[in-house]
């Protein structure tokens, strides 16, 4: 426990000395009265993929008892469309353990995230986060394992080209200043969420940048380390919220769309998964990928035509899932492979110790590289709304344990070589294919809606409103209809340029 504390970037961390787990009312009270804090801030997801905020200003120890206690109403019909007008106050609870000190404030300010609660004081059966604990929930009663994740949160930032040192069109991966334009902004990104409560493994420029118009667009990316998911939903969301506010400050233009425009690189948002049980990671044995894990991958399998239903929520969505492109649009995994839905990648699976051999003078490490080993979801983009993206993934890999024959699925979808080169073209065409548009995804989600609302996960008003939404899109030709008319698509990117 102590190694959570030592050396945490999250202020009332450090100065409550305990880890966010254990956050209670009182730690937050002792924080704001010791700390000269002023405002306090709700902040909740909306149908719409974006966090709310809800201001209180401090008028008395009485009062900010009350808040934190009791939380505020809302209303619930301007923030979900499932909602009616005439019932629709809601209440919104704070959740100690997301706490953390607003950078962008002004006056002296903590912020949490909420839960949503009704009218008789239950948990909102629809509300996203409440989605995502059922499905963990769910999983672990199924499998007696808790399922973690975390995602790698690609964006453009898109500022006036001042024409120095140009970047290599569309080989932007790992680049270095100068060449790189933002770096400091995605380290100033990066250090603001890890003060937020963010745990971060790295972040990099990405393959992505071009010049247009007289702005330079460069890709980046933000990657986080495997947590519950609850919570890797819940840092996803307070990280996009912190690179879009700075980006503001800055002044410059972010966005996380799927599709930034013709022949360029989209944005991903592909979902790491690891199993864990007892501390310890099930997705290897013996050095090999485990039968836990084939079986995860043989749910999202079965599965994948729907988890496009939370993942790639608009038309742009299906401009980026294309062939012969990094995003994926056979439903199969494989090693380290990049043309694949699931990817198993480099798990340091390796005996040597590079440590040693990079650093002669030091001793063995003994380090337990299992830990490392997760598996990767590669068809969502930055479109999807998190919480019900990474509440289908858990359903999806907790039906790979309850499918009759799981490792017989993982067998016949594996494949080892680029299904996009010619001569795999007879691997390619025994494949199933991803949904390619809004329309034909709303379709797969009608067929498989019992396997997300069994164990009463997803609401069936929450998949009716999905399954509504996307095909309100009345997208079905929209990638024929747009084919070789650049004009059109440049104004489709433009109208969800700011989507999730």
């Amino acid at each position: 426990m102590e190694k959570e504390i030592l050396m945490s970037p999250n202020q009332l961390v450090a100065f409550l000395e305990k880890p966010t787990s254990q956050f209670t009312k009182a730690d937050i009270i002792s924080y704001i009265a010791q700390n000269q804090i002023q405002m306090v801030n709700f902040m909740y997801p909306a149908a719409d993929g974006r966090l709310k905020t809800l201001n209180f200003v401090i008028n008395n120890a009485d009062y900010l008892d009350a808040i934190l206690t009791c939380g505020e109403r809302v209303d619930g019909s301007s923030l979900f469309p499932f909602i009616e007008a005439g019932s629709s106050d809601l209440y919104v609870v704070p959740r100690f353990r997301t706490a953390f000190v607003d950078p962008f404030a002004e006056q002296p300010t903590v912020a949490m995230l909420c839960s949503f609660f009704d009218k008789d004081g239950h948990p909102l059966e629809s509300a996203p986060e409440y989605t995502l604990q059922k499905a963990c929930n769910a999983f672990k009663e199924v499998t007696g394992m808790e399922f973690q994740a975390m995602g790698e949160l690609e964006y453009y930032v898109i500022s006036e080209d001042e024409g120095m040192y140009p970047a290599t069109d569309q080989r932007g991966y790992h680049e270095s200043a100068p060449y790189a334009k933002f770096n400091e902004f995605r380290t100033q990104c990066m250090a603001y969420i890890a003060q937020a409560g963010g745990q971060i493994k790295y972040g990099h420029s990405e393959v992505g940048n071009f010049v247009l118009n007289g702005y330079v667009y460069e890709q980046n990316e933000i990657e986080f380390l495997p947590v519950h998911a609850q919570e890797a939903a819940d840092q996803l969301m307070i990280a996009k919220w912190i690179i879009r506010n700075l980006g503001h400050e800055y002044g410059y233009n972010i966005t996380f769309a799927p599709k930034i425009t013709v022949g360029k690189a989209g944005s991903g948002l592909h979902v790491h998964m690891r199993i864990m049980k007892d501390g310890q990671n099930q997705m290897v044995q013996n050095g090999s990928l485990s039968d836990v894990a084939k079986k995860a991958i043989a749910g999202m399998m079965v599965l994948a035509p729907s988890i496009t239903a939370f993942g790639n929520t608009n038309p742009t969505s299906y401009f980026r899932l294309v062939p012969h492109q990094e995003a994926p649009t056979n439903i199969c995994w494989g090693d380290r492979n990049r043309s694949v839905l699931v990817r198993v990648p480099l798990g340091w699976s390796s005996k040597a110790d590079m440590c040693c051999i990079a650093n002669p003078l030091e001793s063995p490490s003994h380090y337990d590289t299992t830990q490392k080993q997760t598996v990767e979801m590669r068809s969502p983009d930055g479109s999807a709304d998190i919480y019900q993206l990474l509440a289908g993934l858990a359903v999806a890999c907790r039906h790979g344990f309850e499918e009759p024959h799981p490792l017989d699925i993982a067998q016949k979808t594996y494949v080892n070589v680029n299904i996009h080169q010619s001569e795999n073209a007879d691997k390619l065409h025994s494949l199933a294919h991803l949904p390619d548009s809004c329309a034909a995804s709303a379709d797969c989600l009608e067929a498989q809606r019992a396997f997300y609302e069994k164990y009463n996960v997803f609401s069936p008003a929450m998949i009716d409103g999905i399954i509504s939404k996307l095909r309100a899109y009345h997208d079905t030709t929209l990638r024929t209809d747009l084919k070789g008319n650049p004009g059109e698509m440049v104004k489709l990117v433009d109208k969800y340029f700011h989507c999730g």
